[in-house]
């Protein structure tokens, strides 16, 4: 099954207002200052339509809140992937289902990034295979989106604040409109 852009709008204005994995933020929340933070920093159109959809796996495999408190790895990054790949090219895929691999990645290449990780981010870095030796983070390195996908994981990082003002999903399902594939 794939998604057509009113039901990833849809998905967002159903599901958007769970809460963001033990942060003080939805997933709606989440997912907009995700992508305010591309567009603030000169991203192109696919990067920061990627920033937006990074997380839409947990709205479309709904485990509640917290699963990393449960033990649950949901696996988000490739869940959403077959929903999205009728829609969307690689520029836009491939950050998604790296984003995960870059927090292993960017924890064994910067040992001040593991100090900023939030709990809940600490918790499913463990839950996802812990942090990356020096091998699998040359490995991720060589990878085609290997950079987008690090830039994405320090947005995401950053995307946590219950005060932030972002521009609507609205503004964003428009930059997501201009990259559809075909």
């Amino acid at each position: 099954m794939s998604l057509s852009l009113a039901d990833i709008r849809h998905l967002f204005g159903r599901h958007g207002g769970m809460a963001y994995s033990g942060e003080p933020i939805t997933q709606l929340q989440h997912a907009l200052q995700t992508a305010a933070l591309a567009e603030e920093a000169g991203a192109g159109d696919a990067l920061v339509a990627a920033s937006l959809l990074h997380d839409i796996g947990h709205l479309l495999n709904l485990q509640g809140d917290t699963p990393s408190t449960r033990g649950i790895d949901d696996l988000h990054q490739y869940y959403a992937l077959p929903f999205l790949r009728p829609l969307f090219g690689d520029a836009v895929l491939e950050p998604i289902r790296l984003h995960v691999d870059a927090k292993r990645c960017l924890c064994a290449m910067d040992a001040e990034y593991v100090d900023k990780l939030s709990a809940d981010s600490v918790r499913s870095l463990k839950l996802q295979g812990g942090v990356f030796d020096e091998k699998q983070a040359g490995a991720f390195m060589s990878k085609p989106y290997s950079h987008d996908a690090l830039a994405l994981r320090r947005w995401d990082d950053l995307a946590k604040s219950p005060t932030r003002k972002t521009p609507s999903i609205d503004h964003y399902m428009t930059v997501v409109r201009r990259v559809v594939s075909g």
